[in-house]
């Protein structure tokens, strides 16, 4: 396959284009992924109900040893996607593994990771060590 990016100042979406000689499976399986990149919601569970939780609703993304969960003001999710594939689908927001719109508070003092309090103080988390850097960098610390 070839692979072509062309730059244009100013743009503030990326557009894809694909030529091809046939439409395929595998071709609609690219445009599949390339489309869901840049999806809003996140389909998620409680129990037997589904529901679409926006990105901004979201306090953060857990493992929790049966899979990823979401947790909300609202409550928590299941989650049936895995955490690198929710990076790639909300990374453009502001998602690093622990999204940074909800954070009300950092401690910096514990040596090689960050603690974060999220939402109204009841979360808290910390940030694996491999992701330090990452997450200051991007919140400008």
């Amino acid at each position: 396959m070839e692979v072509e990016i062309r730059l244009e100042p100013g743009r503030k979406e990326p557009r894809a284009v694909i030529y091809a000689g046939a439409d395929t499976p595998e071709l609609q399986e690219l445009v599949q992924r390339l489309s869901g990149v840049f999806l809003g919601p996140v389909p998620a569970f409680q129990g037997e109900r589904a529901v679409l939780l926006e990105p901004g609703e979201v306090y953060r993304f857990y493992t929790d040893g049966k899979g990823v969960s979401a947790q909300t003001e609202a409550g928590v999710y299941a989650v049936r996607l895995r955490l690198y594939e929710l990076e790639e689908r909300l990374g453009r927001r502001g998602f690093l593994r622990v999204s940074h719109r909800k954070i009300t508070a950092l401690d910096l003092s514990l040596t090689g990771t960050i603690r974060m309090t999220l939402g109204d103080g009841a979360a808290v988390c910390y940030v694996s060590r491999r992701y330090v850097k990452k997450i200051k960098k991007a919140l400008g610390l």
